[in-house]
């Protein structure tokens, strides 16, 4: 999927975060609201937040100065332009909660496509699509997975594209792998090379990346077949193809994911998104992170590509001399155009 086609960047939106803005929770919201070169928010829905500021929730200063309301109805009153209600939570358990329902169906009547990262699928659904009709508003489920007919097995053919390939992959969940993709393809932008990127979650579709399906609702079988059309189609048209990870390699519930876009892009190159004061999984707590050195070792085994930095949360003088591997925190000045000089660096390459 690339919304890029589907709108007129950048569309004026609204985003529902309801209850989950700033939290982990909302990071699909938090980062529509920071990063997508698809939606420019006007306003923000979420009955717990409301009235403060994005900056003061998010903890960015660079964070968009717009409003955090209630309700979608008082967020369409403030911003009366907006085209697109974008639903930026997934509420544990996958249905649709009571209390949206109102809200999604005044965005419809008020005119405005609906992005949606749920797990339920709202088009599909008779009630939403009869109303989206009668509206003549579209509705994008994100998280649907790929016709029958489109998926594959990885049969090699990513070998052949002219575009370099970087993979942004992790020590485990949640330690930052979409920022740091989306942050290297921008400082590649700066540096001016013609970079596009691939997203592997609903979070990074709704960014804007120039591909994206949820690949962790892709059959196991078809995941490097599905990674591997994503890069080329992206390849045809930049000439480096950043990619977006998931989970990690060492992470027993979801390495198989990871394995499968690993082998499906077959990087030039790797960046390693690490939290170094993290040593239980985030939600295995019974599982250690195994770290940097392991992580590395098994990326380099069972890929062609090198390991070129690491996206750190923490200090980076202090992680670059414990690895011995460019480090950077992408959120310091500088941070993503040091990781990114370091992959032109292993490469050997330049524009």
């Amino acid at each position: 999927m690339n919304l890029r086609e589907s709108f007129d960047v950048f569309v004026p939106t609204i985003v529902l975060a309801d209850g989950e803005f700033g939290k982990t929770g909302g990071k699909t919201a938090n980062g529509v609201v920071m990063h997508s070169e698809v939606f420019d928010t006007r306003a923000i829905v979420d009955c717990e937040t409301a009235g403060q500021s994005p900056t003061d929730i998010l903890g960015k200063a660079d964070a968009p100065d717009v409003p955090v309301v209630e309700f979608v109805e008082d967020a369409l009153d403030i911003a009366p332009e907006a085209e697109v209600l974008v639903i930026g939570v997934a509420p544990a358990g996958g249905e649709l909660p009571d209390a949206w329902v109102e809200e999604i169906e005044n965005a419809i009547r008020r005119g405005c496509d609906v992005v949606s990262g749920l797990h339920v699928f709202l088009g599909e659904d008779e009630y939403w699509s009869s109303l989206a009709d009668q509206h003549d508003v579209r509705i994008f489920d994100v998280r649907k997975p790929p016709a029958t007919n489109k998926l594959r097995v990885g049969d090699g053919s990513v070998d052949n594209i002219d575009a370099l390939v970087v993979l942004t992959l992790g020590t485990d969940c949640a330690v930052g792998k979409r920022t740091t993709t989306v942050e290297l393809y921008r400082a590649a932008c700066k540096a001016g090379w013609n970079a596009g990127w691939v997203a592997t979650g609903q979070t990074g579709i709704m960014v804007g990346a120039h591909e994206g399906i949820v690949v962790d609702r892709v059959p196991a079988d078809f995941t490097a077949g599905i990674v591997e059309d994503m890069v080329k189609a992206v390849a045809q048209d930049h000439d480096i193809v950043f990619v977006e990870g998931q989970a990690s390699l060492t992470h027993r519930a979801y390495s198989s994911v990871t394995l499968g876009v690993l082998h499906g892009s077959w990087p030039d190159a790797v960046v390693l998104a690490h939290d170094p004061d993290r040593t239980k999984r985030a939600h295995f707590e019974r599982f250690a992170v195994d770290g940097v050195e392991k992580e590395k070792m098994l990326i380099e085994e069972l890929s062609d590509a090198f390991v070129a930095g690491i996206s750190t949360w923490g200090d980076s003088e202090v992680e670059q001399q414990r690895h011995g591997l460019v480090t950077a925190n992408v959120y310091d000045e500088s941070g993503a155009t040091k990781l990114f000089d370091a992959i032109e660096n292993t490469l050997e390459v330049g524009v």
